[in-house]
């Protein structure tokens, strides 16, 4: 593919399907083969001139991997061979904070991770990886998809603490109320390791989370079985949420062009430089890995 892929989008299951409804041109599928194993399918698409990838990170036809068993390192490794250089993660946790209602986006500031799901790491048993994390986003596509945002339909919250848990089990009320001391407004599977890896890679990454529901024990919800989240949301909630669900292609075709056009001042591009100056990592990034 000799064009520019400029960016890529990691979202849900099926994501791609979106944007063949709104009658985007796919122009490729591709499932790279990578030092990490196989990436999931990487969907390419083109709007106004843009040429974008679309991956979905528990599968295609149903939610085929929970979070714990991402492939995160393929995934990245694939987007990276592909030459891409930025990233727009979409994701859907839960509210710790009761300002962050169901149906309402969020563009997380900072990570505390309290998993313990691995590798948070290309570097496994070797020297590189001692990355600082501050800021954890992009700085750059933060600020530039927050502008954007404003002129959306749906309320936008600026900062909030995600808080990653390996899962697939959902939290307790304790973890939940401890998460909260800490700082906590949002808790979710998916931005770890993703974003450190990421990071590794030297991508311009940025998340903007849709709250789904609340986080176990903020409100009084008794236990429903056999529906979506046992409960935890409301029919109205779950009507919001779908209303985000359904806008997603919509938002996301909106933030691609201001995204791609973003310039690439911040650290970034450089984060790994350390290494390359000491000489523990090439110039070339595909000579990093076995």
């Amino acid at each position: 593919m000799h064009q520019p892929i400029h960016l890529a989008v990691i979202a849900r299951v099926g994501a791609h399907r979106d944007f063949l409804e709104r009658g985007l041109p796919r122009l490729d599928v591709l499932t790279p083969d990578t030092p990490f194993g196989l990436s999931n399918p990487i969907h390419i698409f083109e709007y106004q001139g843009l040429r974008f990838a679309v991956l979905s990170r528990h599968g295609e036809e149903g939610y085929q991997v929970s979070a714990p068993f991402v492939n995160d390192r393929a995934n990245l490794y694939a987007l990276k061979s592909l030459g891409i250089a930025k990233i727009l993660a979409w994701c859907a946790p839960g509210a710790i904070n009761p300002a962050m209602a169901p149906g309402h986006l969020v563009a997380p500031h900072d990570i505390l991770d309290e998993g313990d799901r691995a590798p948070r790491t290309f570097f496994e048993n070797r020297g590189p990886g001692f990355v600082r994390q501050n800021p954890v986003f992009c700085p750059e596509l933060r600020g530039r998809l927050l502008m954007t945002l404003a002129e959306g339909p749906f309320p936008v919250h600026d900062r909030a603490v995600y808080v990653a848990t390996t899962g697939p089990r959902l939290e307790t009320v304790a973890e939940i109320n401890k998460f909260r001391l800490l700082g906590g407004d949002l808790v979710g599977m998916t931005l770890v390791p993703e974003v450190f890896l990421a990071r590794e890679l030297e991508f311009c990454y940025t998340a903007l989370c849709y709250v789904v529901n609340y986080a176990e024990g903020v409100l009084d919800r008794p236990y429903e079985p056999g529906v979506l989240f046992e409960g935890l949301a409301t029919p109205a909630e779950l009507a919001a949420v779908r209303r985000v669900e359904a806008a997603f292609a919509e938002v996301a075709l909106a933030l691609l062009p201001h995204l791609a056009a973003t310039p690439r001042h911040c650290p970034c591009p450089r984060l790994m430089e350390r290494y390359r100056l000491r000489g523990d990592l090439g110039k070339d990034w595909r000579t990093w890995f076995p």
